[in-house]
């Protein structure tokens, strides 16, 4: 039986996902998710794997909230104030993938 960050993890590596299809597919709370998300960035970290989010984005004007660094939704747009705003998705990644790794030899 694997934990919900374990199952978490492994729905991440299969598909992008948004907090809300996690919440959905796990069957816990939508904040919930947001709490293990930066667990889970942590723990992928050691095995050579990273989790890599994809912004929001503002449906009324296309503000792509890139710089954030929570994992939550944002409230609204600084650009033109709309509240459309497209939920950040979520992948897990291995690190080295399509990238062989330079040890220093030649």
């Amino acid at each position: 039986m694997q934990t919900v960050r374990q199952q978490m993890v492994t729905l991440l590596f299969q598909e992008v996902c948004s907090a809300r299809d996690l919440s959905q597919m796990l069957g816990i709370e939508e904040k919930e998710v947001y709490s293990h998300l930066s667990h889970i960035q942590r723990s992928v970290a050691s095995q050579r794997q990273r989790l890599v989010v994809i912004p929001s984005r503002c449906l009324v004007c296309g503000y792509v909230f890139d710089k954030r660094k929570r994992f939550t939704r944002p409230g609204r747009c600084p650009r033109c104030k709309a509240e459309r705003i497209q939920e950040p998705r979520y992948q897990v990644v291995c690190r080295n993938r399509g990238r062989p790794r330079n040890r220093g030899r030649p």
